[in-house]
Parts: structure tokens; sequence; C-alpha cells
């Protein structure tokens, strides 16, 4: 694993990088640029989330899932490797965790703006206070390490936002 390697199969492996690949990596990983952010990349990374889910949710949920799927795995992809390319783990500017934290907060939520605003709020103080065991996965190496306390958080919101969708709070 990356996490593991030494200096030198680090800077090895950034070397065999080409620039169009490493572009790739910082897009995915920055959440398409929106960790660029000045101040509080994590909430600029869930607005990008917000963003995405409006484009989403009327998928079914299966699609719905497949998509959040192919998010995760690509931003573990692209998490782990931005590590490596930036030489720090769990970089600021890597926001593709609340991307992929943000869309599964909304998993089968009601589309509806209260929710949505909801998930919001929720979602960000999840991933701030990291409650256990989301403090424990953060540990992790690479870019699983980077990914699944957000995962996490976006469950968490997702079990709140539930109950609420359930008693008909929001």
């Amino acid at each position: 694993a990356l996490g593991d390697a030494t200096m030198t199969e680090r800077s090895l492996y950034k070397r065999q990088m080409n620039r169009v690949t490493k572009e790739l990596i910082i897009f995915i990983s920055q959440g398409a640029y929106a960790g660029r952010f000045p101040v509080v990349p994590g909430t600029a990374g869930t607005v990008a989330g917000v963003l995405l889910y409006l484009a989403m949710k009327g998928l079914s949920p299966a699609w719905y899932l497949f998509w959040c799927a192919v998010i995760i795995a690509g931003g573990t992809w692209a998490a782990g490797r931005a590590e490596v390319l930036l030489e720090r783990k769990d970089p600021p500017s890597v926001v593709i965790d609340e991307v992929a934290g943000f869309l599964l907060s909304m998993f089968m939520v009601p589309p509806q703006w209260g929710f949505v605003v909801a998930g919001f709020f929720l979602f960000r103080i999840f991933d701030i206070i990291k409650p256990y065991p989301l403090n424990r996965l953060q540990d992790l190496h690479g870019g699983a390490g980077v990914m699944l306390d957000d995962i996490g958080a976006g469950i968490y919101t997702n079990i709140v936002l539930q109950l609420a969708a359930y008693l008909k709070l929001l």
C-alpha cells in the first residue's frame, strides 16, 4: 500500500505518473476543485456534494447507489494517490470524501429542501465531531482512511434524516 511506502518509493511513484493522471487524481480527489476553496474546504466539498445530489435525486435507488459506489471507489483510489502527490495524510483540499458522504446522507431521503438543508448541516456536524467509531476510521492508511469516516458520517446523517421523515418532522 502507498501509505506504507518509503519516501524513495513514493518519489518513484510520483515520477512515474504522467501529467494527465496527476491532474485527474487532483480533480477527482478535490471534488472538481471544490477543495481549493481557500477557507473551509470541507464545507465547499459538501456544497459540491449537494450540487451532485441535485443532479442525481431523480435516479432510481439502484442507480443512485450505483453512482455512489462509483464515486466511493474512484474517490478512494484518487484520495490515496493524492496523499502521495500532495505529500500529506488526508490533505484538507481532498474533499471527495465529503461529496461521497453527503450523497450517502441523502439516499432515499425525501428530495425536499428541508431535508437537503438538514442533511447538509447534520453531515457537517457528524463529519467534524466524528463520533465513535468514526474517529478511529480516519487512522487507516491511504484512501480508505480519507473516505471511511465521511462515509460513516453520511450513514449517521441518513439514519437521522430517515427517522425525521418517518416521524414527519421535516
